[in-house]
């Protein structure tokens, strides 16, 4: 009895103490950096097939060692955890894991401390991503204006420890709509890319406050949690390349680390390190919830496609089975395993799939009670036969742009459709699946007007391995918990193909979409309720050169089958074509709808690395999700669903703005048609906004001071592209650039403002709001036709036909753009979004010469009288785009300009055409761009545009913040991704004073310079510092020119000691932490003493009392 009382007394104390060890936890990790070689594949198996590894003939290239082949084991430095300071007894980790470091975890309101100790034979650090940090602890070297302590972090040398604290403010945790634990890494940061290639990396979970679990990865429910690492590790990168080659090849001498072979042997398609099947553990019980914490990283050929056979996932609260994985991709997503057996865990883009990068998964029934869910819908039944076909990829014979015949001489589309002695042309043997009426497969179901787009896709699903005339039935079962969540459209869009073998099987035609609804959305038919059309698109480049049928096609077609080269580059080239459902140059039919049509885009994406597409439609928007855009990615194995409501009558384009698969075909057209006698009245246009803007030609210097590009840690990446020697320019280059004047006499630029030096090579910001209309008065005052072109708005005048106005050198011409509802923000975006503008006459060529520039378009009432916005202390525009001066307009001239050479017997070298490849932000490369400063405490937006090539995947990231994207809700991030055709503005408080890093995350790009600074001045700066102007753009803000931030301790006084704002914030919390556990020690001697009297009360009334104790 007296115990019971006692323990209700001390119930209280519990959670009381609960609450304290909450409010502040300290959480601890000795680390160790450690030489060790790793193996890719200890079995020697493909676990997958079950081969030996040097019988598989995609395997063997990567594992077999040879006199010039290193094989399958690696000598890597990684990061292993220990239990003390003293580093001696290390603390397993799962096997799971690979070669990634711990598992590091903490929650809002921890302090994380991690103590690194290098055993490593050079120097390396320990950076993390999307924490807080001074400067004493960011752990990544780069010129930041810092010394002394601050500079300690950067480098940790052999022998030498350093410890990190890094405290998990509320700022930097999961937004209330983001998963439990955001996913992030940790890795050295002094020459990053070869640092991660050497194996220093890890995860990093940043969790909701009360939701961690003090002894594992996992939450404190009942999920299960796995950290999987998709990269092509490049050992080529290594700083242990040389160590390998003599470790591991039979005969070093005989290694030529140039050779491409020798290269290729050396990228290990990997999760977590471990090829062909050969990852283990990842084991679950049925009906457990999983997370998944999934991390990309590598180069430009790292655009991953992470599948997860059996099950879907959840992802930012939309489902899918594909999640796309990019450098510097981190994301948390959640899935159910309700499917027992084992799975595979792939990434489905081709090359991929082929070198190795795939796993299993096994759910294994952990208890009895496992229940199916229940059915009650319909059975739909399809009647589907996989069957050979003659397919024309251009059935009218011409371009519909130009008019031209695709074999015309000189044409974009001839390099694909001349037939000839070696060539092929435009006709191709493939495969399709075709929807019969029954079983019986006698009589075809003829493809409507609705369904005439779908080209070469088939109609509905099917599956794999059927012998041919042999049929199989499939049945799939579609329960609830597959379908769309309450946060996606009705109808979710996904692929099925033959997987017999996935790349040949595709690219010899076998794909299609598969529709999944939620319950009675769908008609009868099959139509979804509440939409009048509905088109399925298939963005890919189909390579012929992989289908089964290419041989078949060289003898039917070519003139001379034994004159064709199988490995001439021009004439695989030739064999892949850039299609849309199957068809190039506009030759798609049946893409017509009617003015005001709800419209349902159902979107695909198949293939390699090079297939990342930007399926842009001009003349209207779509609505994602509650966001407006007009340009929707895609890649390998993704797909998504877009709506839109068409608002004009028109000929409309709809293309990938990837510039080569722009260029090879991928454009096709849709037609809005008047189908109603009764005209919907027009939207009113208020406010005029009138700008007065000229392209002129300009001499660009993309690096004008290079002593970042030439230090001692980049001199062997950055000399190639900005110092001009034997056969490279240099950083200067004749450029055309769209400049702002003030009236339109053309004579006086308008001057830029502190506020917009940072756009540099961009045209003028441009501003309006829904409603408004944009008048621009526009002079072409360079050599060749020019014209102003934008997306997401109404251009007036252009007619029915797609197409603007070409300006000629030395006109002056009026361009109206006007700004409906569906042009601005939708209910889920930011209060402004951004686009891009560019000249169209020749849309590469163009861009890359430097016409380009943002435009932003907000809701009504955020711009002042002056066109700016009143919502937000500060904004940046950020142009991603690797500028290809091998394709701009001035290249001759240039070459004779700086080279002094005739362009015509010039020798274009693979190095001269790799050092034309500008990787910019905004046109300057290393460190050049000015201008991105703000001060503490300051709300910003940055509206981040990505533009160009196969090559322009961009991470961008930025050091020691976090920022606000929104997508139907806000999620925390510090990488953005970005592709051509990709416009996001994302919301960021300067939090953090200092000078910090801003790059794109993918390897090459940080070799090649694409990395700036941005700088937060302290919020308690009154007067201008050393290099500070001011300017009245926005109330008179002050704002850096560009002396970058000392980190000095001038501040709040306190004992003392001068405090920067952000200490004395520490202090406080520390104090009134000091001040609860006080609290807590009072309360709890006080209920210790009242219960210490309950007992002796009790004690002394027991001898003397006859009742029953029960009765007590």
């Amino acid at each position: 009895m007296p115990s019971v009382l006692c323990g209700g007394c001390m119930l209280p104390l519990k959670f009381l103490w609960l609450f304290v060890l909450v409010e502040a936890t300290t959480r601890t990790y000795y680390v160790g950096i450690v030489e060790e070689n790793w193996d890719y594949a200890p079995t020697g198996k493909n676990l997958i097939t079950g081969q030996s590894l040097t019988e598989d003939e995609h395997a063997s290239e990567f594992v077999k060692r040879g006199a010039n082949r290193i094989g399958r084991i690696y000598k890597k430095a990684v990061y292993k955890e220990f239990t003390d300071g003293t580093y001696t007894q290390e603390i397993p980790k799962p096997s799971w894991l690979g070669f990634l470091g711990p598992v590091m975890k903490a929650q809002e309101e921890d302090i994380l401390v991690v103590h690194l100790k290098n055993f490593a034979f050079r120097p390396y650090s320990l950076h993390p991503h999307g924490l807080f940090y001074y400067k004493d602890s960011e752990g990544a070297l780069y010129p930041d204006g810092t010394s002394g302590k601050d500079k300690e972090d950067d480098i940790v040398v052999p022998g030498g420890n350093y410890t990190y604290t890094w405290p998990v403010k509320k700022e930097y945790a999961p937004t209330l709509a983001d998963p439990t634990c955001l996913t992030w890494i940790y890795h050295s940061h002094i020459d990053t890319p070869r640092d991660i290639s050497s194996g220093l990396i890890g995860p990093l979970l940043v969790c909701k406050k009360g939701s961690l679990d003090d002894s594992s990865i996992q939450s404190t429910d009942a999920a299960k949690g796995f950290a999987l690492m998709y990269s092509i590790v490049d050992e080529n990168l290594s700083w242990y390349i040389d160590a390998n080659i003599k470790a591991f090849c039979l005969d070093p001498t005989t290694v030529d680390k140039e050779d491409e072979g020798f290269k290729n042997s050396n990228k290990m398609h990997a999760i977590n390190g471990y090829i062909f099947g050969n990852l283990p553990n990842l084991e679950m019980c049925a009906g457990q919830s999983v997370s998944w914490y999934l991390i990309g990283i590598g180069s430009e050929i790292d655009i991953h496609s992470a599948y997860f056979y059996g099950h879907t996932i959840i992802n930012k609260g939309h489902r899918a089975d594909v999640v796309n994985l990019f450098p510097a991709t981190f994301i948390t997503v959640e899935m159910i395993a309700g499917n027992v057996g084992k799975w595979l865990l792939t990434c489905q883009v081709n090359e991929h799939l082929q070198a190795g990068m795939k796993g299993l998964y096994n759910v294994q029934i952990c208890h009895k009670n496992v229940s199916q869910p229940s059915l009650t819908g319909q059975e739909r039944r399809y009647f589907i036969a996989a069957e050979s076909v003659l397919w024309n990829y251009g059935p009218e014979g011409y371009d519909k742009f130009t008019g031209q015949a695709l074999n015309t001489t000189g044409s974009e589309s001839a390099p694909f459709f001349t037939q000839g002695t070696d060539r092929i042309g435009g006709q191709y043997w493939k495969v399709q699946y075709v929807e019969y009426t029954d079983d019986k497969f006698i009589r075809k179901k003829n493809r409507t007007e609705a369904t005439m787009h779908l080209g070469i896709l088939g109609h509905w699903k099917l599956g794999a391995h059927v012998k041919p005339c042999e049929t199989f039935t499939y049945k799939w079962r579609v329960p609830e918990n597959v379908g769309p969540t309450a946060s996606d459209p009705p109808c979710l869009t996904y692929l099925y193909y033959s997987a017999s073998d996935p790349v040949m099987d595709t690219n010899s035609g076998l794909v299609g979409p598969l529709i999944v609804c939620r319950k009675n959305t769908l008609n009868h038919d099959g139509t979804q309720k509440g939409i009048d059309k509905e088109f399925y698109l298939l963005f890919t480049v189909f390579d012929e050169n992989l289908s089964w049928y290419l041989d078949k096609n060289i003898k039917v077609f070519t003139g001379d089958p034994s004159k064709v080269n199988k490995e001439d580059e021009d004439f695989q080239e030739s064999n892949k074509m850039h299609a849309v459902n199957g068809y190039l140059f506009g030759n798609l039919p049946g893409l017509v709808m009617c003015k005001d049509d709800k419209v349902s885009w159902h979107m695909i994406g198949l293939g390699t690395f090079t297939d990342m597409h930007g399926v842009h439609f001009q003349g209207n928007t779509i609505h994602l999700s509650g966001r407006t855009r007009d340009t929707l990615p895609l890649f390998p194995h993704s797909s998504g669903t877009a709506l839109m409501q068409p608002d004009r009558v028109g000929i409309f384009k709809v293309v990938c703005r990837t510039f080569d698969h722009f260029v090879a075909g991928m454009k096709q057209m849709y037609e809005v048609n008047s189908c109603s006698s009764t005209a919907r009245p027009g939207q009113p246009y208020g406010t005029m906004r009138t700008y007065y803007i000229a392209a002129e030609e300009v001499e660009w210097d993309y690096a004008p001071n290079k002593t970042w590009a030439l230090s001692d840690k980049d001199a062997s990446y950055g000399k190639i592209f900005v110092s001009p020697g034997k056969g490279r320019i240099g950083s200067k280059y004749k450029k055309v650039v769209y400049r702002e004047y003030t009236n339109g006499e053309f004579t006086e630029h308008k001057l830029r403002s502190a506020q917009e030096e940072h756009l540099a090579i961009l045209g003028p910001l441009i501003h309006a709001e829904v409603g408004d209309s944009i008048l621009l008065i526009f002079k072409n005052k360079a050599v060749r036709p020019y014209s102003i072109s934008a997306h997401g708005i109404e251009e007036v005048g252009s007619g029915e036909r797609p197409g603007t106005l070409i300006t000629m050198p030395g006109e002056i011409n009026t361009y109206r753009w006007n700004v409906p509802e569906r042009s601005g923000p939708g209910t889920s975006d930011p209060n402004c979004i951004s686009w891009v503008y560019y000249s169209t006459v020749n849309f590469v060529k163009d861009t890359y010469s430097g016409l380009v520039g943002p435009l932003v378009i907000c809701r009504k009432g955020i711009l002042n009288e002056k066109g700016l916005r009143r919502d937000i202390d500060r904004e940046f525009a950020l142009l991603f785009m690797v500028f290809d001066e091998n394709k701009s307009w001035y290249l001759n001239e240039n070459i004779e300009k700086y080279l002094h050479k005739c362009s015509d017997d010039f020798n274009y070298s693979k190095d001269f055409l790799e050092s034309n490849l500008k990787h910019a932000i905004n046109g300057r490369l290393y460190d050049n761009l000015r201008g991105l400063t703000m001060k503490e405490g300051e709300n910003t937006n940055w509206y981040l545009i990505g533009m160009g090539n196969e090559i322009d995947i961009h991470t961008v990231h930025f050091h020691a913040e976090t920022f606000i994207f929104k997508t139907d809700n806000d999620h925390r991030a510090d990488v953005y991704d970005l592709f051509p055709g990709t416009f996001q503005t994302i919301e960021l408080i300067a939090d953090n004073p200092g000078t910090w890093l801003l790059h794109c995350h993918v390897a090459d790009h940080i070799h090649a310079g694409m990395e700036t600074t941005f700088t937060i001045s302290k919020s308690d700066n009154k007067a201008p510092l050393e290099g500070e102007v001011t300017t009245t753009a926005y109330d008179s803000i002050r704002v850096k020119n560009r002396a970058p931030v000392k980190d000095d301790r001038e501040g709040i006084k306190f004992l003392g000691k001068a405090l920067r704002a952000g200490e004395a914030n520490s202090m406080l919390i520390a104090l009134f932490s000091v001040g609860l556990v006080l609290l807590a020690t009072i309360l709890i001697l006080i209920i210790l003493i009242t219960c210490q009297r309950k007992r002796t009360y009790y004690r002394s009334v027991q001898p003397k009392c006859a009742l029953p104790t029960d009765s007590l």
